[in-house]
């Protein structure tokens, strides 16, 4: 019985001393998961580089050819074999999900490892208090444009500035003392102010106004929309807040 012919296809990517294309890599990667035997060109200097790209009318690489034909960059090269591409300007919920999601795993690992198992009151608690942490983390790695995405719809802000500035510190500030437990009376007042004021900021913006709005809940460059998921950010303060005010009494009632 006679064998297909093997799919064959040519790739033309930077591979410099100081540079490696990692969409070159990407492309290459993805041919041969496609069942590809690749024709690997190196283009190892800036000026080859600048040469390939006149010769052929493009402004990228790297260029994938399939039957003599030009295929395209990397995007382009998962269009032909009918793979999704990204749009850098598409709204997603995927930042704020993945931040929930492993603080979520933290808190049950904590609770097991100080407490024996992962399903305790302490594992609800430092589920909120880890979120805080590592939202306040994501907004501190570029405060500026945190502030700035803040400022489009945040009440306190428009009316003072500075706030857009404070807020990360002091939410990472209530999130590691109630981590803790300890300094209640300085985290409780924190997490009660901002997530009071962010809760009826985002209620005015999103289901007043109807703003269409982007979140500055996980940094200023993201692309998370305004609307649930960022209530829920500031819910979660205030429940936590409200909780530390009322758990030892409730905890110390007799069953």
């Amino acid at each position: 019985m006679a064998t297909a012919a093997p799919k064959k296809a040519t790739i033309y990517r930077m591979v410099m001393p100081a540079h490696t294309c990692p969409y070159g890599v990407k492309a290459k990667d993805l041919l041969r998961r496609q069942g590809y035997e690749v024709e690997d060109h190196w283009l190892r200097t800036r000026e080859e580089t600048d040469a390939f790209k006149a010769e052929h009318g493009v402004k990228t690489t790297p260029q994938t050819f399939i039957g003599g034909e030009r295929v395209g960059g990397y995007d382009d090269l998962r269009r032909f074999f009918g793979k999704a591409v990204r749009d850098p300007k598409a709204v997603t919920y995927r930042p704020v999900i993945a931040v929930f999601a492993m603080t979520a795993l933290m808190a049950l690992a904590a609770s097991y490892a100080v407490l024996g198992t992962p399903f305790t009151v302490r594992t609800g608690e430092w589920f909120i208090a880890f979120s805080m942490c590592v939202l306040a983390m994501l907004k501190l790695q570029n405060v500026e444009s945190f502030s700035s995405m803040f400022l489009n719809y945040d009440l306190l802000a428009k009316r003072w500035v500075p706030y857009s500035y404070v807020y990360p510190y002091a939410e990472g500030a209530a999130g590691v003392l109630m981590a803790a437990g300890v300094l209640t009376w300085l985290s409780v007042p924190i997490a009660l102010v901002i997530g009071t004021i962010g809760a009826v900021s985002v209620i005015k913006a999103v289901y007043v106004d109807k703003r269409e709005l982007k979140c500055a809940c996980v940094g200023g460059d993201s692309n998370v929309p305004l609307g649930f998921l960022s209530l829920t950010e500031n819910v979660m303060m205030v429940a936590m807040a409200l909780w530390m005010v009322a758990a030892p009494a409730v905890l110390s009632m007799p069953y």
